[in-house]
């Protein structure tokens, strides 16, 4: 419709005087700007698809040119910790997992780490802050999820025992703690010395806390769609602000899944499978006609589903993988490496 405009209007000024020629081009100009504006706005009209954008997403071997995962298992204090240094790192990573997690969640089963699962978000958390140059050190918490007393003096030992033993002493020390995770981080950054913190899907303890000018910088990477913690996490950016830390916030939004999209994630599922379980997941209603997840991967029976189609898996492992993604994707709350390097350059633009 526009272009038909403008050669009508084309034809009109032609056949008017010359000097009309560069109202002409100003016309044309201002409507290919209302045109591009135009896009922009309905592109961004759905929260949906404006949510996808901008995040680039990984494919599970997408790091193989540049870093593998060779992690290092050790045992102190009553827990393991994995670890893995980078040539010339210039920024020490700790993680800390959510509840039922361990440090194994992060890298892949190997020779090296024969307990290891490598969860297909956590891996890749790992290979983020590996090619960026991060030493990454996880350990596993002694419970089900974090406590908040002697734990935090134990992990505290282990990360400068860890920093020491590797003489890593004099690089920025960030963290990245998921759910409990992200509690127990936000409490440990008043006994160790980070350059910043990520908290994940987590509020953080700031209610339970005298907060001073000194606690760390602090990334909130949360899901809004759960809405009291996102009421939360909103009231403790103005508490931390108004503090004078510098804070901010990561909203990570729900995506539409593909039908190939299972076998770009998780390492051993390939496209036949990927495509079969997107089928049965449409065919189910577990997601919609545009492939968003209607429900939580959580409160999904999808694996009873699996079973009366007679889809089988390489590994029975891999379930766990399947239901990470399904939670990532109804973006409620689960560990998510869809926002690494935002998260990344969040540490860098800390590290002094």
């Amino acid at each position: 419709m526009i272009l038909e405009m403008l050669r009508r209007g084309s034809r009109v000024l032609k056949q008017s005087n010359p000097g009309q020629t560069v109202t002409f081009r100003k016309i044309v100009f201002l409507l290919m700007l209302l045109s591009i504006a135009l896009v922009l706005v309905f592109r961004n009209s759905s929260e949906k698809s404006s949510t996808v954008s901008g995040i680039s997403l990984k494919k599970w071997d997408s790091f193989n040119s540049l870093v593998h995962l060779d992690p290092t298992v050790e045992f102190r204090n009553g827990t393991d910790l994995i670890s893995q240094i980078p040539d010339s790192p210039r920024g020490v990573l700790f993680l800390a997992h959510g509840c039922n997690g361990r440090a194994a969640n992060f890298w892949d089963k190997s020779p090296k780490c024969k307990n290891c699962v490598g969860l297909p978000e956590e891996r890749l958390v790992v290979l983020h802050a590996l090619a960026r140059k991060f030493a990454v050190l996880a350990v596993s918490s002694t419970r089900r999820c974090w406590t908040f007393g002697d734990e935090l003096l134990k992990v505290k030992d282990i990360v400068k025992w860890w920093i020491a033993k590797e003489k890593l002493e004099k690089l920025p020390l960030v963290a990245l703690g998921a759910s409990s995770g992200g509690h127990f981080v936000s409490l440990l950054a008043t006994k160790l010395n980070f350059s910043s913190i990520a908290l994940m899907i987590a509020e953080g303890m700031f209610g339970q806390m005298d907060i001073s000018a000194s606690y760390p910088p602090t990334l909130f990477v949360h899901m809004p769609k759960d809405e009291e913690r996102k009421q939360r996490i909103d009231n403790y950016l103005v508490v931390l602000k108004d503090k004078g830390i510098d804070v901010a916030e990561i909203k990570c939004m729900e995506f539409p899944l593909s039908p190939s999209y299972f076998s770009d994630v998780i390492p051993g599922i390939d496209r036949s499978i990927s495509v079969k379980l997107f089928n049965l997941f449409k065919e189910k209603g577990f997601i919609d006609k545009n492939g968003y997840m209607t429900k939580d991967g959580r409160a999904i029976r999808w694996k009873a589903a699996l079973q009366e189609r007679d889809i089988t898996l390489p590994d029975k492992s891999l379930f766990h993988h399947i239901q990470e993604e399904m939670n990532l994707a109804y973006a409620k709350h689960e560990m998510t490496s869809l926002q690494s390097e935002e998260i990344l350059d969040w540490f860098e633009s800390h590290m002094s």
